[in-house]
């Protein structure tokens, strides 16, 4: 059996107030279960801005690869350095929980966890379970709930 490594890394600083807040508050407006998620997502953020780094002496046919890769995720970029300003909070807004609130499909993040969880919703016709599911540019307008009459008269 294979091991499991962490998809994320801890703060150095386990106590820093500043940090604490900020991320209290990017757990409040994404509708987190927990801090890990941000972790994961600011492991995700850097190891694309390690991988730009390195392609910065490459040729320009493989720096975009990496440009189109990272349009056909969501993110706009075009240069190396759009790709190192990228943070966790555009990466945050491409999971499915989010675009299924931006979309207004459910009213609350809340919501749109549980019914992610309990497998209600559809990207292209396939059932996905997890939240942090990040939806490419072209899945985006494919997303939708699976048994739509029964969710409508439960609201009622």
């Amino acid at each position: 059996m294979k091991r499991k490594h962490k998809k994320y890394s801890r703060p150095k600083r386990p106590f820093n107030k500043a940090r604490i807040l900020e991320e209290e508050q990017i757990k409040k407006e994404f509708g987190l279960k927990n801090k890990q998620e941000i972790w994961r997502a600011e492991s995700r953020i850097k190891e694309i801005r390690e991988r730009a780094k390195s392609l910065i002496s490459k040729d320009a046919k493989q720096q975009q690869d990496l440009f189109v890769r990272l349009r056909k995720v969501g993110f706009n970029v075009n240069s190396v350095a759009d790709v190192l300003s990228l943070d966790k909070i555009a990466y945050l807004k491409r999971r499915l929980q989010t675009i299924i609130v931006q979309k207004k499909i459910v009213p609350t993040m809340k919501s749109a966890r549980q019914l992610i969880t309990h497998k209600k919703v559809l990207v292209n016709g396939s059932v996905i379970d997890s939240p942090s599911y990040i939806v490419p540019v072209e899945m985006e307008n494919k997303v939708s709930l699976k048994n739509k009459q029964k969710i409508e008269n439960t609201k009622q």
